[in-house]
């Protein structure tokens, strides 16, 4: 119930930060700010300057008031547990089937058992997601009417029939990779500090202490592994987001790539970075420590 509350509590308060990410990362996001956009003609070359996040920020304030930054908050809390639930019973029942047959706890095992508890989240919960994203990329001016949950399922039925759920999914895989870089690293890091504290520990009276920091310790493992594993695969964010977006113009996640390469630049696939960082790190950091936590409970 707790980490579940906790889960709640984090998702909302960081939602104006996924709202912001998700514009920069859209195609729409020169339409939306064309207040800010610069352009220099050279012969037939335009440049359009993207806002950072502040500014995108205060463009939506300006526009469309403080309750589109909590656009697409329903179907987040709706998903989130669902979706943790799922991925981490999936990672802990493979890692338990695959260390009988490969080396246990060593990387091959966390690779593949983030990965399949990856794909296997990643399948079931991709409908809720792509209503989320649709809700937040309503870009619409206050007093408008807004898209609901509703309107939107009815929209995306309509347009793509079923299918539609899932677009993004090719997306989402290739996601995985971020997943399994951030377990890999976080795993290599949690043994270290297992066997550094393993050789310092020989005061049994300081246990307790230990025992509390090391849940300080794995937080700050947790922190420092998706870090570095958002900002290797991140990319992989932005080409969801666009084929997420309403219309056929993105199909793929391969013909996306090259499109956005080749029209706004490759900088465009790291849009949005610095939001995402922002929520991501503190909110991984709190998830991986309470897992690893009713882990220690649970095993007594």
């Amino acid at each position: 119930m707790f980490p579940r509350c906790g889960g709640t509590i984090g998702a909302t308060l960081t939602c104006p930060l996924e709202v912001v990410k998700t514009r920069l990362q859209s195609s729409s996001v020169s339409l939306f700010i064309s207040e800010v956009q610069l352009s220099s003609v050279h012969g037939t070359k335009v440049t359009h300057v993207t806002p950072g996040p502040l500014r995108c920020l205060k463009l939506i304030l300006e526009k469309e008031g403080p309750r589109s930054l909590f656009r697409g908050l329903g179907p987040n809390l709706v998903g989130v547990a669902p979706s943790r639930a799922i991925y981490f019973a999936a990672y802990s029942y493979a890692k338990e089937k695959l260390s009988t047959v490969l080396e246990p706890d060593s990387a091959q095992v966390h690779m593949v058992s983030a990965a399949l508890a990856g794909f296997t989240a990643i399948t079931t919960t991709n409908p809720i997601w792509l209503i989320k994203t649709r809700l937040q990329l309503d870009a619409r001016s206050r007093g408008e009417q807004r898209m609901s949950v509703v309107e939107c399922i009815r929209r995306v039925y309509w347009s793509d029939g079923l299918r539609g759920f899932y677009r993004g999914m090719s997306a989402s895989y290739a996601g995985i990779l971020e997943t399994v870089i951030h377990f890999v690293i976080y795993e290599n890091i949690k043994h270290k500090l297992m066997e550094a504290k393993v050789t310092a520990n020989t005061d049994n009276d300081n246990q307790a202490v230990k025992d509390a920091s090391d849940f300080v310790r794995l937080m700050l493992a947790a922190a420092t592994s998706k870090t570095f594993a958002t900002s290797i695969a991140y990319p992989h964010e932005v080409i969801r987001t666009r084929l997420r977006e309403e219309g056929n113009k993105y199909r793929s996640f391969f013909q996306t790539l090259s499109m956005v390469t080749k029209e706004e630049g490759s900088h465009t696939l790291y849009r949005g970075l610095t939001a995402h960082l922002l929520r991501q790190i503190p909110n991984t950091a709190i998830v991986m420590c309470t897992y690893e936590l009713v882990v220690y409970l649970l095993n007594g």
